[in-house]
């Protein structure tokens, strides 16, 4: 029998924490999805956390775990593919921790990502833009500063990744005003009164 109590301690602090530095929020939320792993299981087994084994944990355990989290905690696609990455991560670290629990290991990371359909991207309305545009408090110099990056999104068709790597260099005021952007694809953007533009391509 093998706890996987030292595996999970050594995934969050040499893993996440050590190797791939993983960002806070990352780390809070596997955190949260393995919560609710143990949580379910101790529920339905009665087996504390602290002497789990591996068998515990098999392909059909986690696959009930992600009906669970749909069917009773009515969490949605998305959310339940969201904690099934967190599960594939630990279970990819332990295989090469547990090389005697390969088959189990291997069978838990073939559980594939549920499917499900994409929103269709659309456009704002003149109206929707007005109104986002008017949301920040222009009291406040941090709804001056949001109003000006949401108008000039708007008015150019940049990314929010282009926006935030511009510098003062980069926009021509006047006549003809133009962001300029930088990259394998160097381009312009113009300032317009209404709609977006052509989107530039990301700098660098």
């Amino acid at each position: 029998m093998t706890r996987i109590a030292p595996t999970l301690q050594t995934f969050f602090t040499d893993r996440l924490v050590r190797q791939r530095q993983a960002s806070p929020r990352t780390i809070a939320a596997y955190r949260d999805a393995l919560r609710l792993l143990l949580g379910f299981v101790h529920q339905k087994t009665g087996t504390a956390p602290t002497t789990l084994d591996w068998d515990d944990l098999n392909a059909d355990t986690i696959s009930a775990f992600l009906n669970h989290l749909e069917d009773d905690r009515g969490n949605s696609i998305r959310t339940r593919n969201v904690r099934l990455t967190a599960i594939r991560s630990l279970f990819a670290y332990a295989a090469l921790q547990h090389p005697e629990h390969a088959r189990l290991i291997q069978q838990v990371l073939d559980i594939p990502p549920k499917r499900h359909d994409k929103p269709a991207v659309s456009f704002l309305t003149a109206g929707e833009v007005d109104a986002l545009l008017d949301a920040p408090d222009q009291s406040r110099w941090e709804g001056r500063r949001d109003r000006a990056m949401m108008a000039l999104a708007v008015q150019t068709g940049l990314r929010v990744s282009e926006i935030t790597s511009l510098n003062c260099g980069d926009v021509t005021f006047g006549e003809g005003a133009a962001v300029r952007c930088e990259g394998k694809d160097a381009n312009t953007a113009p300032f317009r009164s209404a709609g977006p533009s052509k989107t530039c391509c990301a700098a660098g």
